[in-house]
Order: C-alpha cells, then sequence, then structure tokens
C-alpha cells in the first residue's frame, strides 16, 4: 500500500472526503493532508499521485489557500478540481476570474476524449459544477479538454507535465462518469498498480496491532454500535486473550440497549465487563446545556472509568478506540472544528495508559462495516445504524436528566421501530428531545409540554446526507404513537435539513 499513495492536498473543500473514498473504490489507497503542505513532506511519501480539491476561496483574494508550487515540479501527476484547478492555473501563469454567470448542480459538458483521463467515456455528459469563479486563460502549456456553454475551460492538462484540472466534481454521484475519470487518473497517468483492498489493510493492520501492543493486554470501551464492535473484533482477531472490553452504561443507552448488548456478545472470545455508571454521569453532566461541554465531559468520565476497571482486570497498557475517519475530519485534525468527538477530543493529560489503539481511524464507515464482514460479525450488528458515543446525551437538548432520558427512549423506541417495520428507505432515523415546550390540548386540559423531533436520512458515507422522504401516513402514525404513548410530549416535528448545512446529530 506504501507504493500505492494518492494524496489529496485540502483547501476546506466540502467534498474532500467523498474524494478520498473513490480512490479507494479504485484500488488505491488515499490519504488527506492540509493544502500548505511542503514538497519535502508529500516527496518523502513517495505519492504516485496528488489531487488539489475544491475550497470556498477565490485564488485571486488576498489571503486565500495556496499549495507549495513545488509540488508541480516533483514529476508527479497531479488532478486539481474546481478550485484546485483553479490553484494550479493561477499558479502556473494562467487568469482566474469571477464568472458573468455562475454553475450550480447539473450542467451539459463536452469532453475531448482523446484526453487520458476522459477515456471511454461519451463525448457529451453531465456534471455536478459548483462555482463562482472559472479559469480565464491558461499558460501555453495547456489545452482545453472539456467545456460547457458558460464555461469554455470546464477541463485543462498539460499533458507533458501530467498535470490536470476539472471544473466539476468527478467525486459526487452526480457525475456519472465521475469515478471512471478519477480512474482513468489514477490508471492511465499514474500508473497506479490497485494493490489496496480491505482485504489486504485488515491483514496489514493486524500484523501492526501485534506489532505495537507485543505482549501488553488493550482496554476497549465497548458500546455495541457498528465502530466499536468491529474494533473489538480485531483486536480479539490480532491479539486474542489480551483484550478486555468494558461495557459502559452511562445510562445514556437506547431503550433495552443494554440487555441486547449482553446477549450480543455473550459467548464470544472477549472478556466482557459492564459496569453501571449511571449515577456517576448523570451527576457530571446535571446543570450542563452546552453541548461541546457535555462531549468533553463523556469523554473524560468514560478514560476515567477505564481507568479505574484497568486496576481491576490486568492493568490493561494501553486503551482502544473505535475512533473512524469521519470523527478524526469533524473534530479539526484537518479541518475547522464542527464538533468534537469524544474519542479524539477532551481526554486528560494525566491518562495513565501507555498508549491509544485506534485501528478504525482511517477508515470510512462503509469500509468498518466491510471489515466487520470479514471478521464475520453478525449482520445485526455490522448493518446497526450509528450511535454517538456521548449516546442520548447529544439527543436531549439542554441539560440532560434521568427523567428526559426516560421521555427520549420511549419516542426514540417508537420512531425506529415504525421506520423499521414500514421499511422506508433510510440509513438513520431517531428522536431528538428539543428544549422547547409547548402548548397544547389533551381531552380536556391545556397541556405545556415537550416538543421532540424525528431525524431521518439517506446517506452513504456519513460525511453528506438528504432527508429520507418519509410518507406522510407514516409520519403521522409515529406522531400520533409518541404524543398518546409518551407522557411529557405533546408535538412533533421532523428535520429536513440535509448535511451538509447542518450536521447528523443535533448537537
Amino acid at each position: 500500500m506504501a507504493d500505492e499513495l494518492v494524496i489529496i492536498l485540502d483547501f476546506g473543500g466540502q467534498y474532500k472526503e467523498l474524494i478520498a473514498r473513490r480512490v479507494r473504490e479504485c484500488g488505491v489507497f488515499s490519504r488527506i493532508l492540509p493544502g500548505n503542505t511542503s514538497t519535502d513532506e508529500i516527496k518523502a511519501l513517495r505519492p504516485v499521485g496528488l489531487i488539489l480539491t475544491g475550497g470556498p476561496d477565490s485564488v485571486y483574494s488576498s489571503g486565500a489557500s495556496a499549495c507549495d508550487t513545488g509540488i508541480f515540479e516533483l514529476g508527479i501527476p497531479v488532478l486539481g478540481i474546481c478550485y484546485g484547478m483553479h490553484l494550479m492555473a493561477h499558479l502556473l501563469g494562467g487568469i482566474v476570474s469571477s464568472c458573468d454567470k455562475s454553475e450550480y448542480g447539473l450542467v451539459d459538458i463536452r469532453f475531448d476524449t482523446s484526453s487520458r483521463i476522459f477515456k471511454n467515456i461519451n463525448e457529451t455528459g453531465t456534471v455536478l459544477m459548483n462555482h463562482t469563479d472559472r479559469v480565464c486563460t491558461m499558460s501555453e502549456d495547456f489545452k482545453i479538454t472539456a467545456a460547457t456553454q458558460l464555461c469554455p475551460i470546464s477541463a485543462f492538462e498539460d499533458e507533458k507535465r501530467n498535470l490536470f484540472g476539472v471544473q466539476f466534481h468527478p467525486e459526487v454521484e452526480n457525475t456519472p462518469d465521475g469515478t471512471k475519470i478519477i480512474s482513468n487518473f489514477l490508471y492511465n497517468v499514474c500508473n497506479a498498480k490497485g494493490g489496496y483492498s480491505l482485504d489486504n489493510w485488515l491483514n496489514t493492520q493486524i500484523e501492526e496491532i501485534r506489532s505495537k501492543v507485543g505482549s501488553g493486554r488493550v482496554l476497549l470501551g465497548l458500546s455495541g454500535g457498528v465502530d466499536s464492535s468491529v474494533c473489538a473484533a480485531l483486536l480479539a482477531k490480532a491479539i486474542p486473550g489480551q483484550l478486555t472490553c468494558i461495557y459502559v452504561d452511562h445510562g445514556l443507552m437506547r431503550k433495552n440497549e443494554t440487555e441486547e448488548i449482553r446477549a450480543a456478545f455473550q459467548g464470544r472470545e472477549l472478556d466482557l465487563v459492564c459496569v453501571d455508571a449511571r449515577e456517576r454521569f448523570l451527576s457530571k453532566l446535571a446543570g450542563v446545556t452546552d453541548p461541546e461541554t457535555k462531549r468533553k465531559i463523556i469523554g473524560r468520565e468514560f478514560v476515567l472509568t477505564f481507568q479505574d476497571e484497568a486496576e481491576k482486570h490486568g492493568n490493561a497498557e494501553y486503551l482502544a478506540q473505535g475512533t473512524i475517519y469521519p470523527d478524526v475530519v469533524e473534530s479539526g485534525v484537518n479541518s475547522a472544528v464542527i464538533k468534537s468527538h469524544h474519542n479524539v477530543g477532551g481526554l486528560p493529560e494525566d491518562l495513565r495508559f501507555k498508549g491509544i489503539i485506534e485501528p478504525l481511524r482511517s477508515l470510512f464507515k462503509d469500509e468498518v462495516r466491510k471489515i466487520g464482514e470479514l471478521l464475520g460479525l453478525p449482520a445485526a450488528i455490522v448493518n446497526r445504524q450509528p450511535f454517538p458515543g456521548p449516546g442520548l446525551a447529544i439527543r436531549v437538548i439542554g441539560e440532560v436528566t434521568a427523567q428526559k432520558l426516560d421521555i427520549l427512549r420511549e419516542a426514540d423506541a417508537i420512531v425506529r421501530q415504525e421506520i423499521m417495520s414500514a421499511g422506508e428507505n433510510a440509513d438513520q432515523y431517531f428522536a431528538i428531545l428539543t428544549n422547547t415546550k409547548s402548548v397544547g390540548v389533551m381531552g380536556d386540559g391545556r397541556t405545556y409540554e415537550y416538543m421532540v423531533a424525528i431525524r431521518a436520512v439517506v446517506t452513504k458515507d456519513f460525511m453528506t446526507c438528504e432527508v429520507a422522504r418519509l410518507p406522510w401516513d407514516l409520519l403521522t402514525k409515529i406522531s400520533s404513537r409518541i404524543v398518546n404513548e409518551v407522557r411529557g410530549i405533546n408535538r412533533v416535528v421532523y428535520d429536513i435539513t440535509s448535511k451538509p448545512p447542518a450536521t447528523i446529530e443535533w448537537e
């Protein structure tokens, strides 16, 4: 895999993770680095290709994001996407300016199929455009390879130096031939061999875990969710007999979840310890309303609980976590902080473990599920809906109390039960207990109770999502059941916001 690395230089584009996923789907390992990564750093990593992402800046503006110009002299093929194309043109003698009329959404385009990146695709097609700037002139080394009605230079290339740019977004599903274009770049330009697969990744990761841990013991927080479960299965395979899984019942789980987790892992090759820490967590969360503070408190209490348990179970040297790549991205490791994740933020400085084991840190959610399948986990676990580490604490808006959690648990169980029974196309769905109360009428009396929101989304990668278009009859049924069966709720609303601009979770 080291010989098959493609580096994605990030200039703040919202689709950078999709680019990384598409490259991996084409059989080449990818890694996202900041756009200003030095030429020497890039050269040391020996990538077979570079991809420059989109971004919100205008390249001609003061303080705009930029890359080291030396990357274009390394002899490594480069593909610039949207802002990445602008940056390439701007730094190599071209001119970029504001469009007379911007292009957004699907646009008809004509390709020069003699170009290596447009090989074996139709001469005409549609692409997703999303730009207010465009390349107006190019240096004489470049030629035009695609055009739309409003953007005469929709793609260009310097074939001699293996420099390519596209104004549109080939990484998104809305561009029908997008994956083929990325594949053409990887195999026709970068001459990649395609050695990356999850089978190879799994074998490599097992060896890395064994090398790092040696004969030491590992402590893992097992929530029963996809990420921690796959992490547990992977560690159990890599270091059998050295893993203790701690299931912390922090009182923030969904209805009947603790019982289901015990049943799911009973009899497996895991040393499973269940800890009742409900009072501990609720006491720490008392009076706390800020979501970031909630996350950090819960993350810290998890670690402190593990420390307490480590003294009882073999003095574990390592703490394992089910951190996956979207957690890292949203915690601001390579981008602006959207929200901290309990696995990558809020850890105390006096952490008493020798090290942290995060074997899934480089994987996207769909890759984690596939690893789970390869490890023989049951479909009920592998396909389980994502559940945040802080649990229902971030689905209770405002202060978290035992009463609020009980109300939310019942409402959430109805939402999940009805959507699942209806067989609707939704990848994640749950209830949120808002901190808003409203006036209602039940029977002959006035009520003043909580409002619950329903969130149901369709997504393939959990980095972006669209609202699930649930039938009105189903939503009406869910609403009726909640207000009739759950005391404390008199109003139900449906969240129809996509990601971006919203996140899937409310906090």
